[in-house]
């Protein structure tokens, strides 16, 4: 956890607010890895589950993503010892604390899709 003094040293001065947004952007960069974290937010997905979900991702990149936030720590990979093999997806406590991320940033998506929209 991020302490009051850390968020303090981060906001005083300009190289540690963008070395702080560098290291967010690192994790969650790319087209897919916001709407996996966003789809699975809402519980333990299969594969399969996911690829639905999320329309225009391939299998690979799904997969290729899902290694990376693995590797990250933001998802956790279950796999079960059934017939066939079971794997569920999940979001850690530290994918979990993205949600307040994501929540604002769809607070600001809306309110920027009506102020654009209402300017045509």
């Amino acid at each position: 956890m991020v302490t009051s003094k850390q968020l303090q040293k981060a906001h005083s001065c300009a190289a540690g607010f963008v070395l702080a947004i560098n290291d967010t952007l690192n994790v969650i960069t790319g087209k897919w890895k916001l709407p996996i974290i966003g789809s699975l937010i809402y519980g333990k997905k299969r594969f399969k589950e996911l690829e639905r979900e999320i329309p225009k991702i391939t299998p690979r990149m799904l997969s290729k993503e899902l290694k990376d936030l693995e590797m990250n720590g933001i998802v956790k990979r279950t796999v079960y010892d059934t017939t066939p093999v079971t794997v569920e997806y999940e979001v850690t406590e530290a994918g979990r604390s993205l949600k307040s991320v994501l929540d604002k940033m769809v607070e600001w998506g809306l309110a920027h899709r009506k102020q654009v929209m209402g300017k045509k």
